[in-house]
């Protein structure tokens, strides 16, 4: 085992304890971001390249039929494939916390639709589930198991608020095990079915589990209502015939005490657990290889790496399974100097270069600590990692980063708004049209009624027109409306006639001789 110091050159504050890390074909992404997302990445998706022990984050692009992925932290995470031969796959997402610190009770699919040498296009879904929909909670597991050719998703554990008539303002955010359910959700059709099963008597969170085929192996664990963290070891099978499923759970001896921890795959039989805790104020240092032969789970303490002094003696610790035996590790910074970073970044490698990418065995484990932002510092991690290979970061230099300072009020978002019926401005895939543009789409106010912006590529200004009316204070319609403000534009003003004085009408009249019709019409006139 190998330990190397990352640096990071961008975008250092995006990754704090809750964040998730996927890969799709070798390239590792980033998800879980702090905050909301902001213009430059409103996707909240990076590629987390990696090169010679430094780090950069670029932002990744959806495509138009994708829903809203809000960037949530601590989620669960699995890996799908339609069968444990196919070598495409897709990443499910169920609940976790959003920058709100509400919790999640969605499902979410995020699938590659499109890949070339400056970037990856991702289609973001959102599945509606019926029958026994789990509730929004933070900490759990989903795995995926295959059997007579089917599978099916194996939800369990972890914590949610307190009923809503529980919640007092000083306990608003509370939280409670879930109950010790197992919930069986297929994907395709969206059911989802809920499970009692005697040996599972308490809720257990930030658990390490393991999915084989047709068994989820739960490992460690935390409970808060009796706040232990069992040495327990279950073994949850899943029979999938043709009529309804059948779900046994075993009790196995040799399990560790452990929560939080970061659990990464080495080779198919083998994987290796880093990082936890033991005790709710204590790391747990040393690292345990579990091992699997002939359908026995076998868990045994390997050499500890050469953890450096800042990680020995830092009380948190969070980070995720990079894939392919490679851990992304993160502890806090020295608080004493004012210019020190918030975080210091680790990767520690715990196999060789060269391992097999034959990973079929599908991971999952809860990993870092919980938020110090949000609570306190010793509660065991709220943080899911994503099983993936990561053996290549060939990215792009030319992808646009992340920059912060480039960003104004998260809040204003009407640069991303549909001008027209025609508009075709997206969010994602949005690049410079005027030279006058940086990260944002040139805009126009129309001053039709209440007045609303429209996008200036869309009204097909020319630029030079777009500086002019962008210098002056003249008004402008948009092309849905110039023709109304056309049609209710004020007629050119008619000077009146003048009426001549009667004095002067009677002066010019002088010796003129009327007709008996003109000499009516100036009686009337006069009179």
């Amino acid at each position: 085992m190998s330990l190397q110091m990352i640096t990071v050159s961008n975008n250092t504050a995006l990754i704090q304890p809750g964040f998730s890390l996927m890969n799709f074909d070798g390239q590792v992404f980033f998800f879980g971001q702090k905050g909301w997302p902001k213009r430059s990445c409103p996707t909240g998706v990076f590629h987390f390249d990696v090169k010679h022990n430094h780090l950069k984050l670029k932002p990744a692009v959806f495509s138009k039929d994708s829903c809203y992925l809000p960037p949530l932290r601590y989620p669960a995470t699995c890996i799908f494939r339609g069968s444990l031969e196919s070598e495409k796959h897709q990443y499910i997402i169920h609940g976790g916390k959003t920058p709100n610190n509400e919790l999640s009770d969605k499902i979410y699919v995020m699938s590659v639709v499109g890949k070339n040498n400056k970037k990856v296009t991702f289609c973001c879904t959102e599945k509606d589930l019926v029958g026994d929909v789990p509730e929004a909670r933070y900490g759990h597991s989903i795995d995926v198991v295959y059997s007579r050719g089917r599978s099916m998703g194996v939800l369990f554990g972890g914590r949610s608020y307190m009923p809503s008539a529980q919640r007092i303002t000083e306990k608003w955010n509370s939280v409670a095990d879930c109950l010790p359910h197992v919930f069986l959700v297929d994907f395709e059709f969206g059911c989802s079915t809920s499970y009692i099963l005697p040996e599972l008597q308490d809720g257990l969170s930030f658990h390490v589990s393991i999915a084989r085929n047709d068994t989820i192996y739960i490992l460690g664990g935390h409970s808060l209502a009796n706040n232990i963290r069992p040495a327990n070891l279950y073994s949850i099978k899943v029979d999938l015939p043709l009529g309804s499923p059948a779900v046994n759970c075993t009790v196995l001896p040799g399990g560790i005490s452990v929560s939080s921890a970061i659990l990464t795959q080495t080779n198919s039989d083998e994987f290796v657990i880093v990082g936890g805790y033991q005790l709710e104020n204590q790391k747990r240092m040393v690292c345990n290889i579990v091992s699997f032969v002939d359908n026995k789970i076998e868990i045994r303490e390997m050499e500890t790496p050469d953890w450096t002094p800042d990680i020995k003696h830092s009380k948190i610790w969070f980070g995720s399974n990079m894939g392919n035996g490679n851990v992304f590790l993160g502890i806090p910074g020295d608080n004493k100097q004012a210019s020190s970073e918030a975080f210091y970044f680790y990767m520690l490698k715990c196999a060789e270069d060269d391992v097999s990418e034959d990973q079929k065995t599908l991971t999952n484990s809860q990993t870092s600590t919980e938020d110090p932002g949000d609570s306190t510092p010793f509660e065991d991690s709220e943080e899911f990692c994503f099983s993936a290979e990561a053996n290549s970061f060939d990215g792009d230099d030319e992808f646009d980063t992340y920059n912060e300072d480039d960003e104004e009020d998260e809040s204003e978002t009407g640069y991303w708004i549909t001008c027209c019926a025609t508009c075709d401005v997206d969010i994602n895939t949005w690049v410079p049209f005027y030279s006058t543009e940086l990260n944002k789409p040139a805009m126009i106010y129309c001053s039709h009624g209440d007045g609303h912006w429209v996008h200036a590529q869309c009204m097909d200004l020319a630029e030079r027109t777009l500086i002019h009316l962008s210098e002056g204070s003249n008004k402008y319609y948009c092309n849905e409306h110039v023709k109304i403000a056309r049609a209710l534009q004020t007629p050119k003003r008619v000077l009146p006639l003048k009426k001549p004085p009667l004095k002067s009408l009677h002066k010019k009249g002088a010796g003129k001789i009327f007709t008996p019709a003109k000499k009516s019409f100036l009686r009337r006139l006069f009179d």
